[in-house]
């Protein structure tokens, strides 16, 4: 039986990754070949405002526009209910637009943790994760706009504390649906694997959202993780977003965890922005 862990080399988990990745865009750009020309044809379009993954745990279907860099930090203090107290400084996230139906992705978070016993405080790189994000259909009546994320964690990428024994993988699929001209829904669904255990965890986001005159955005959000012989974990979070202008926009975020979740809570801030890096 294949196990994903029996994958041992760096190279052949980026492979992995752009097996899948590669023929999604291909598709997504053969059905848009014609809209592709048309555009062409009456001249460069602006895009919309930055569309971002943050705040949420809910991340966008939008892919980031064609030839565009696009940055996203957050600075986060987590409480989790064994006492251990997390610091994200930051966590960032890197993407590149490298077509109108496809981002390259980097996510590299530095953090810092207080444990509670007399271990002591640990600060370093978790591992950096590499991907892509594919735009798979445009939103159609009830059918949602939707997109694929792939990600591998690479455990060479990290300091020593906080090295897997193995590649971490993450896969999942977005979906947004417009209510309004002012509210809409996002919601996740995926599957990872920590690097260290072989069981996969399940996870879910579920995030209604809405536009507050020019320059602001608010949502709520549900979300959680179910894995084989451990208690689900479900979370409640809230957050806005201010947009200064359609490139630059900065964000604040909290959360909960339900019952015996194993998150006490959480808050965040953060800042996103992009240009074009490209001609």
């Amino acid at each position: 039986m294949f196990n994903i862990y029996n994958i041992k080399n760096p190279l052949h988990c980026v492979a992995i990754v752009l097996l899948i990745i590669c023929p999604l865009h291909s598709n997504a750009q053969q059905e848009n070949n014609d809209e592709i020309q048309s555009i062409k044809s009456i001249g460069k379009l602006p895009p919309d405002r930055i569309d971002t993954d943050r705040p949420d745990q809910t991340e966008s279907s939008t892919t980031t526009p064609f030839k565009y860099f696009q940055v996203e930090l957050g600075f986060n203090r987590e409480s989790y209910k064994d006492g251990t107290i997390v610091y994200v400084q930051p966590a960032g996230l890197y993407k590149y637009g490298i077509s109108r139906k496809a981002e390259l992705r980097v996510e590299a978070p530095i953090i810092t943790e207080l444990p509670t016993h007399a271990e002591k405080q640990k600060t370093g790189f978790e591992p950096v994760e590499i991907g892509a994000k594919v735009a798979l259909f445009e939103e159609k009546k009830w059918i949602p706009k939707t997109s694929v994320i792939a990600h591998v964690g690479l455990p060479f990428a990290a300091t020593k504390e906080y090295q897997p024994a193995n590649p971490s993988f993450i896969f999942r699929f977005t979906c947004q649906n417009t209510i309004s001209k002012v509210a809409g829904i996002g919601y996740n669904v995926g599957v990872s694997w920590d690097g260290d255990d072989s069981s996969p965890v399940y996870f879910y986001t579920f995030s209604p959202g809405f536009n507050i005159g020019k320059s602001w955005y608010a949502y709520v959000e549900a979300f959680g993780f179910v894995a084989k012989d451990k208690l689900p974990d479900h979370n409640l979070a809230l957050g806005a977003a201010y947009y200064i202008n359609n490139d630059v926009k900065i964000d604040i975020s909290g959360a909960c965890g339900l019952d015996k979740a194993m998150l006490h809570h959480y808050v965040a801030i953060g800042l996103s922005f992009r240009f074009k890096a490209l001609k």
